[in-house]
């Protein structure tokens, strides 16, 4: 499908959206239940916004101290360095001379 049509789908959809919302809060007989529906939902998915992102600071780890990453990256810089000098070592591998 087309991305203009998906995007012209939106657009009358969202239209058609503000018209029934302006007809519900304004001319229906349930103005005052759309309102208060309308302001549940507002706070709700704030609030569950807020529960989210509380639980992921809950239960992710803690990031490992620098200190411990500079170990962890010295330790592989010599294992490359290490891995290095012993491909040099074979024949026919090193430098030509």
């Amino acid at each position: 499908m087309d991305d203009r049509v998906i995007g012209a789908g939106i657009l009358v959809g969202s239209l058609l959206g503000i018209g029934i919302y302006f007809w519900l809060v304004f001319l229906s007989p349930w103005t005052v239940l759309v309102i208060q529906v309308s302001a549940f939902a507002a706070v709700a998915a704030l609030l569950a916004i807020v529960a989210w992102i509380g639980y992921t600071l809950a239960t992710t780890p803690p990031p490992k101290p620098i200190e411990e990453l500079e170990k962890e990256l010295e330790g592989l810089q010599e294992e490359i360095e290490g891995g290095e000098e012993s491909r040099g070592a074979e024949p026919g591998k090193g430098e030509e001379g």
